[in-house]
């Protein structure tokens, strides 16, 4: 029987910074479109489990050794991504340090999570759920 086609699955992490009062999150601008700001994350590769795409993808994009500390949640719905659909999985994770620009991104920013700028893809149903459920 052949392999079904499926989407690409991309890991994306909502990164804390522990040693920044408040524990602001980092995002990343886009280098490439479609443009705009987004969390860190990228495509897993084939032989790679998510959570080491989560953490690699987090680190090229902002420098950052990062801690995964759980899982946030599945996205996957098929209009997420105007280049086609892609499922997300999407997980919170702690760091320290100043992050810097780095692979595809552009330029990084530290924001408080309640005041994001507007976001690519479904990042800012992504946020939502994260101060729903991990920072009430």
């Amino acid at each position: 029987m052949p392999r079904p086609a499926t989407p690409p699955v991309a890991a994306d992490v909502v990164i804390e910074l522990l040693d920044r009062p408040g524990r602001p999150i980092v995002l990343i601008e886009r280098r490439f479109p479609p443009p705009g700001w987004a969390l860190p994350g990228g495509f897993v590769e084939v032989g790679e489990t998510v959570e080491a795409a989560a953490v690699r993808e987090a680190r090229e994009e902002t420098g950052l050794e990062v801690r995964l500390t759980g899982l946030l949640g599945v996205y996957s719905d098929p209009a997420r991504d105007p280049r086609g659909h892609t499922v997300g999985i999407v997980y919170v994770g702690e760091a320290r340090g100043e992050p810097r620009a780095g692979d595809d991104a552009g330029a990084v920013a530290v924001i408080d999570p309640a005041a994001p700028p507007p976001l690519a893809f479904d990042h800012a149903r992504i946020l939502a759920d994260y101060r729903a459920r991990v920072r009430r």
